[in-house]
This record gives structure tokens, C-alpha cells and sequence, in this order.
């Protein structure tokens, strides 16, 4: 993915995932899935989303739409979110500028110009999905990322610290008070 490498995810459903595969397969992501296993494997520059619409299920998630544009953010071409489900959900979007990300938003889409790399930044959990898709960009980003307001990202994510060190991640949580 986003950070280079090899991930397995085991007890999954790879069909209710069947448009993010699709999507990230297009991508220079490498997604093979076989019942309940999807592996997942990246090397070199990914290539753009290309286009991609938010909608309720079998759709793109809207759930992912962050997600997805922080990997937008480094991949070598335009990348476009539409999000046909809820119209406050680019709070994310000023954060991930601050890190050095081309965006534009114009109503519901987002045009996404990839960069070569984003600069750590310090960026705040505006919500759940947002906040992760930050940490994520954090990880991703060249130098130092402090995620503020992590009590949202807290709300859906147990130790997400803890995942994402086991991945290889260097994270950590640090109570500033």
C-alpha cells in the first residue's frame, strides 16, 4: 500500500471489500484474495485512483473515502473522490494540505494531484475515518506527524498505534499534557 511492502489480512470477506480491490488493483497494489485471506503487496510508485464515486453498499465506501485520498496524495497522477453520502466528510482535507497534499474541492469533488511525498506536519483528528487516514499519511509522509485529538480516532480504533507498529510502523503515542 501506501508505505511499500506485503500485508496478509486472514478472517476477512473479501467481497464486501470487491470495489476497494478493485479500485487499489488498479494502482500498482498487487490484492489477491482466496476465502477469507486477502495479501496485499506494493513496491514501487502507485499509480492514481483515477476516479472514484462514494455509495452505499456494494459501492465504494464511504467509509474508505479518506483513506483513499490520503493514498491519492502520493500516487503519480490525478486522482477524483466524488462522496455521494455525506457532504461534510473532507474535513480531512485542510489536514492533509498542511503536509504538503495538492487538493481541490468543489462541492461533493475532490481532486486529488499526486505528490511525490508528503511532509510530516502537525494535523487534527477531525473525526474517525479522517483521523485514521491521517495517521496513515503520517506514516507515509517524510519526517515527523503528530496526530491531535486522537480521542475520535480512539471512538473505532483500539491502540491503533499497536496495529500499525506491528505493520512495521514507527508510532507512537505520546501523552502531552
Amino acid at each position: 500500500g501506501m508505505c511499500g511492502g506485503n500485508i496478509k489480512i486472514e478472517n476477512c470477506c473479501p467481497e464486501h471489500l470487491a470495489s476497494l480491490i478493485y479500485k487499489l488493483n488498479k494502482t500498482a497494489c498487487n490484492l489477491r484474495y482466496f476465502n477469507d485471506t486477502i495479501t496485499i503487496s506494493s513496491s514501487g510508485r502507485l499509480r492514481a485512483i483515477d476516479h472514484i464515486e462514494t455509495q452505499p453498499y456494494p459501492g465504494f465506501p464511504t467509509d474508505l473515502q479518506a483513506q483513499a485520498m490520503a493514498f491519492a496524495t502520493i500516487s503519480d497522477g490525478v486522482s477524483v473522490i466524488v462522496e455521494n453520502v455525506f457532504e461534510t466528510r473532507y474535513r480531512h482535507v485542510r489536514e492533509f494540505i498542511k503536509m504538503g497534499a495538492n487538493i481541490t474541492v468543489k462541492d461533493r469533488t475532490a481532486i486529488i494531484r499526486g505528490c511525490p511525498s508528503l511532509m510530516g506536519a502537525r494535523v487534527e483528528a477531525g473525526d474517525l475515518r479522517g483521523g485514521a487516514a491521517l495517521v496513515l499519511a503520517g506514516l507515509a509522509a517524510d519526517g515527523y506527524t503528530t496526530v491531535e485529538e486522537i480521542r475520535h480516532i480512539d471512538r473505532g480504533y483500539e491502540s491503533i498505534e499497536n496495529l500499525f507498529s506491528a505493520l512495521g510502523g514507527d508510532i507512537k503515542r505520546i501523552n502531552e499534557r
